[in-house]
């Protein structure tokens, strides 16, 4: 019986504590957009392949 005079209260404030991080988490914008990054990632993008290209080549004017 004396168990529960701790567990009550630990689990009041457990519920407050998950409640103030799924209000966080909803204000901040963590569930915005749920489907777009599993779409971009099925993507082609070739501009990332294309800018690592140019890097390379600067470098490579500039040891020359």
């Amino acid at each position: 019986m004396e168990s529960l005079y701790i567990l009550i209260p630990l689990s009041v404030v457990l519920v407050f504590l998950i409640g103030l991080i799924f209000w966080w988490c909803m204000r901040s914008g963590q569930f915005d957009d749920l489907e777009g990054p599993a779409h971009r990632i099925l993507q082609d993008d070739d501009s990332v392949a294309a800018a690592a290209q140019q890097i390379e080549a600067g470098k490579q004017k500039t040891t020359d």
